[in-house]
C-alpha cells in the first residue's frame, strides 16, 4: 500500500509544529523543567537536522524511550526532517523486540542507558543503537543547534509514524500514520483545549493514543503538557493538583488503578475539567466522577482510525457513542455479512438478545481512511474485505444508534454448539461486589468446543466466596445458559500490554494449569469447589482419552 495520500501541503504536523516558533507558552513540564513552543521547536530543528545526516531508505528510526523530553524532540524533529518515527513498546523483549524492530526496518534506534541492554545480543539488522544520554550525542545534537534550515518538506501523504497494535491476538502490526492523519484526527481533539489548557500525558508515546489524544492535540491549540516517566496511579492525584492539570487521557485499565488508590479530599480539588479514555467499565468511570466530580468521555478508536464512535450526549452508560459524522458504521454477522438487528436492552441497560444482536463492528465507507500495515498485506487483506473495513472487534447497536463494545472477534467462546462473546459474560460478572477487573475467555472442552473461563481480579483473593458467587450467577437475567464460568481464577493482578490493555493471552495458553487458586464446577449446577491436584490430573485423563490432549498447556 501506499506511504500515505496526497494532499495541500499545509495540515500535517511539521507545519503545525513551524506555527509554533515565536510562541512563548509554556510546551513542555518533566520533572521540574519547563520548555516553552518556541523552545520545544529549536529543539526538534536540531534533531531534524541530526537526523538528515544518517539519512537512510528506508527513512524509518526506532525510538526506545520512555515518556521523556527526548522522545518528544525526536518526535518533532522527524516530522520536520521527513522521517518515520517506529515507537518501540519498551515491554517488548527479545526475539519478539527483535522481530518489530528488523519488520519496520529501523535505521536507528534511540534510547537511553537504562533501556540500551534490552538491545544486547539481538540482531537489529542495519539498525545503530544511539544512546541519547550519552555525552557524545549532547555533544551532536549541540552541533546540530545553528545551521540552515531543514531541507526536508514533508506534505500530508509523507508516512510519519508506524505505531504497533497491542499484539494481544497475535503479532504486533505496525500501522501506518501519515503526517496528513496524525494532523487531522488530533485536530479534533484539540478543539477543546486552548493556549490556557495543561494536558497531563502518562499513557507511552510509543502508543497512538499519547500522541492523537494528548501530544499532537496539545501542538494544534498551543496547550502545555505535563509529560510523565511512566503512568502511576499513586501519583496521580499529585500531579494534577500540582500543575493545575485540566486534562489527562487514559486506556486499558488506567482509571481503574486510580479509583483503586485510597479515597483523598484532595480529590475535588484539582483544575481537571474531563478525561478522554477508552476500554474503562461503567464501574470505574462512575467512581472516578463521583470522587473527581469531573466528567470522564468514552470513545472507540483504533490506530488504524478507520472506524471512530465519538461521545456523544445522551448516551447510556456504558456506550461508546455514535459514529464520527461521515462514516458508516455497522455491526455486522461475519458468517453472513448482514446487518445484525438492534439490541434490545432493558432499564438496567442489560442486554436481552446477545445472539442475534453482536456481531463485528464494521465500517462500509470507510476502507480508505485505513492507510495499511507496514509490511504486512496478509493482515491488510484481513481488515479489508468486500469493500469493507473490518474492525476485529465485536460490538453491538442499540435502537437509538449508540454502539457498545462487546470484546474481540477473537474472544468468541463456543460452548455445546452455541457462540457468544467473552465481553458481554465480562460485562455481567464485572457487576460482583469487590471485584476490581475480569477478563473472560474460553478454555478447550474434554469433548469439543470450549469451556467458560475467567480471571477475577480482587484485593483478596482469600476472601472469594463460593456459594455467594454461585448466588450472584444465578440472579442475573441476563446471563445466557451457556455463560456461566466453569472455572474461576482468583488473582491479584490481571495481566496488561504494554498500553495497559488487559493481556489474554497467557490466561488463555495457562488455562486452569496455574498456581492461582481456581474454582471450578464440575457438574451442571453453579456448585463451586477449589480445584485440587487429583482434579486437574482427571481432566488431563479425559483430554487425552478424547485426543484432545495436544490443546493442553504444557503443565
Amino acid at each position: 500500500m501506499a506511504e500515505g495520500t496526497q494532499g495541500s501541503g499545509h495540515d500535517t504536523i511539521a507545519a503545525h509544529l513551524r506555527s509554533r516558533a515565536g510562541d512563548d507558552h509554556p510546551a513542555l513540564l518533566f520533572e521540574g523543567e519547563t520548555w516553552t513552543w518556541a523552545e520545544v521547536v529549536s529543539e526538534a530543528e536540531a534533531r531534524a537536522r541530526l537526523l538528515e545526516d544518517i539519512r537512510a531508505e528506508p527513512f524509518h528510526v526506532g525510538v526506545l524511550l520512555e515518556n521523556v523530553p527526548e522522545y518528544v524532540f525526536l518526535l518533532f524533529g522527524a516530522a520536520l526532517a521527513g522521517a518515520t518515527v517506529v515507537g518501540v513498546n519498551s515491554t517488548r523483549r527479545g526475539a519478539e523486540l527483535e522481530r518489530d524492530i528488523r519488520h519496520t526496518d529501523c535505521q536507528a534506534v534511540f534510547t537511553d542507558s537504562a533501556l540500551a541492554p534490552m538491545l544486547d545480543g539481538l540482531d537489529l539488522g542495519p539498525a545503530e543503537p544511539v544512546v541519547v544520554d550519552s555525552s557524545a550525542y549532547t555533544s551532536r545534537v549541540d552541533a546540530h543547534r545553528h545551521g540552515p534550515p531543514v531541507s526536508a518538506s514533508p506534505d500530508p501523504g509523507t508516512l510519519y509514524l508506524l505505531v504497533f497494535t497491542a499484539g494481544s491476538t497475535g503479532a504486533p502490526k505496525a500501522v501506518r500514520m501519515s503526517q496528513g492523519r496524525a494532523a487531522r484526527t488530533a485536530s479534533d481533539t484539540a478543539r477543546a483545549f486552548g493556549p490556557d489548557d495543561v494536558l497531563y500525558c502518562s499513557m507511552p508515546l510509543f502508543h497512538g493514543n499519547a500522541l492523537v489524544a494528548n501530544l499532537f492535540p496539545a501542538l494544534i491549540a498551543g496547550a502545555g503538557v505535563v509529560l510523565r516517566r511512566r503512568f502511576s496511579a499513586s501519583a496521580f492525584l499529585d500531579d494534577v493538583r500540582r500543575h493545575r492539570c485540566t486534562y489527562f487521557n487514559y486506556v486499558g485499565r488506567a482509571l481503574s488503578y486510580i479509583v483503586s488508590v485510597p479515597e483523598s479530599p484532595a480529590e475535588r480539588d484539582t483544575a481537571l475539567k474531563w478525561a478522554l479514555g477508552s476500554e474503562a467499565s461503567p464501574q470505574n468511570i462512575a467512581e472516578f466522577t463521583r470522587r473527581f466530580g469531573v466528567p470522564v468521555f468514552e470513545g472507540y478508536g483504533s490506530s488504524e482510525n478507520a472506524v471512530v464512535i465519538a461521545p456523544a450526549p445522551g448516551a447510556p452508560p456504558g456506550a461508546l457513542g455514535r459514529p464520527k459524522p461521515g462514516i458508516d458504521v455497522a455491526v455486522v454477522n461475519p458468517e453472513t455479512g448482514e446487518e445484525c438487528p438492534p439490541a434490545r436492552l432493558d432499564a438496567d441497560g442489560r442486554l436481552a438478545n446477545p445472539d442475534e444482536a453482536i456481531g463485528e463492528i464494521v465500517g462500509r465507507n470507510s476502507a480508505d481512511r485505513f492507510e495499511g500495515y507496514y509490511n504486512n498485506p496478509e493482515a491488510e487483506a484481513q481488515r479489508l474485505r468486500n469493500g469493507w473495513y473490518w474492525t476485529g472487534d465485536l460490538g453491538y447497536r442499540d435502537a437509538d444508534g449508540f454502539f457498545y463494545f462487546a470484546g474481540r472477534t477473537a474472544d468468541w467462546i463456543r460452548v455445546d454448539g452455541e457462540n457468544f462473546s467473552a465481553g458481554a459474560v465480562e460485562r455481567i460478572l464485572n457487576r460482583l461486589p469487590g471485584t476490581a477487573g475480569v477478563a473472560v475467555y474460553g478454555v478447550p472442552d474434554p469433548r469439543t468446543g470450549d469451556q467458560v473461563m475467567a480471571a477475577v481480579e480482587m484485593e483478596d483473593p482469600a476472601a472469594f466466596d463460593p456459594a455467594a458467587f454461585s448466588h450472584f450467577l444465578g440472579s442475573q437475567p441476563d446471563l445466557g445458559t451457556k455463560w456461566a464460568p466453569r472455572f474461576v481464577r482468583l488473582l491479584g493482578a490481571l495481566p496488561v500490554t504494554g498500553t495497559g490493555k488487559v493481556d489474554k493471552a497467557p490466561l488463555r495458553s495457562q488455562s486452569w494449569e496455574t498456581s492461582d487458586p481456581v474454582w471450578w464446577r464440575p457438574g451442571r449446577d453453579l456448585t463451586f469447589r477449589l480445584m485440587t491436584t487429583e482434579d486437574r490430573s482427571d481432566l488431563r485423563a479425559q483430554f487425552e482419552r478424547s485426543g484432545r490432549g495436544q490443546l493442553l498447556p504444557s503443565g
